[in-house]
């Protein structure tokens, strides 16, 4: 019995010594005995390595974002997003009902999108633009989350009230008003701006710190409504 038990052994050591060579050498430590435990640990570190690399290489796209925020939407309880700016702070309450626009948001704020973008364009007794900059960096975390739109959701009777938080449409060639992901708009009108109800996507209202988003709406511009001295968000958290 000992001596078949020895003869599997010795098999097994085998097959795993002949796999083991065919993997990169800087996946295998050199000089590491192939003993069994020891090989199934690092499988198992392994696949989990790979796990986690497959998470960080996730990419949205115009054929996956919608799936994704759908089952994404299902996870949350928070509705609340503080943004810091380089003005002060301000508070903003998500609607429930608006999924998509609201897992959006909430997503790119974990992500760690908003922090060191700025607020790009600011229109006097209109509203204030933010999730852009002139940074390359900016560029570069678009390119890592991934290129996408959203579908309007403009029929749950939300309307552009003062300091409510929308989402602008996508300037490429966009009959649907197919929602920018990464940038959004706060209405500073008073008592709003209800000519833009219907094309556009209010997903959240500002319930704290509306005199943040009023001394936004007052500094200089320039041209094209960028704001002389860059006002940024420094950074964008998640509430519970």
């Amino acid at each position: 019995m000992l001596q078949r038990f020895t003869h599997v052994t010795s098999i097994v050591l085998f097959f795993l010594v002949s796999c083991n060579e065919k993997v990169k050498e800087s996946a295998v430590p050199k000089q590491q005995e192939p003993i069994m435990s020891d090989t199934l640990a690092t499988a198992k570190e392994d696949k989990e390595t790979a796990s986690e690399e497959e998470r960080e290489k996730f990419v949205l796209t115009e054929e996956n974002a919608i799936d994704f925020f759908f089952n994404y939407a299902d996870t949350l309880s928070q509705n609340k997003v503080k943004l810091t700016t380089s003005m002060g702070s301000f508070t903003i309450q998500l609607f429930d009902d608006v999924p998509y626009h609201r897992a959006n948001f909430i997503y790119l704020t974990r992500k760690g999108y908003f922090d060191n973008t700025q607020f790009h364009r600011v229109v006097k007794d209109f509203i204030i633009q933010g999730g852009n900059s002139d940074d390359r960096k900016t560029a570069n975390k678009r390119r890592e989350i991934g290129r996408y739109l959203l579908p309007p959701d403009a029929k749950k009777g939300y309307k552009h009230h003062r300091g409510v938080i929308s989402m602008p449409s996508s300037e490429r060639d966009n009959p649907h008003k197919l929602a920018s992901p990464y940038e959004f708009f706060i209405v500073v009108t008073k008592p709003g701006s209800y000519h833009l109800d219907g094309s556009y996507t209010p997903f959240g209202r500002v319930i704290e710190g509306m005199d943040v988003v009023d001394a936004i709406n007052n500094v200089p511009v320039g041209d094209g409504d960028w704001p002389l001295q860059n006002v940024y968000i420094e950074k964008a958290e998640v509430l519970d």
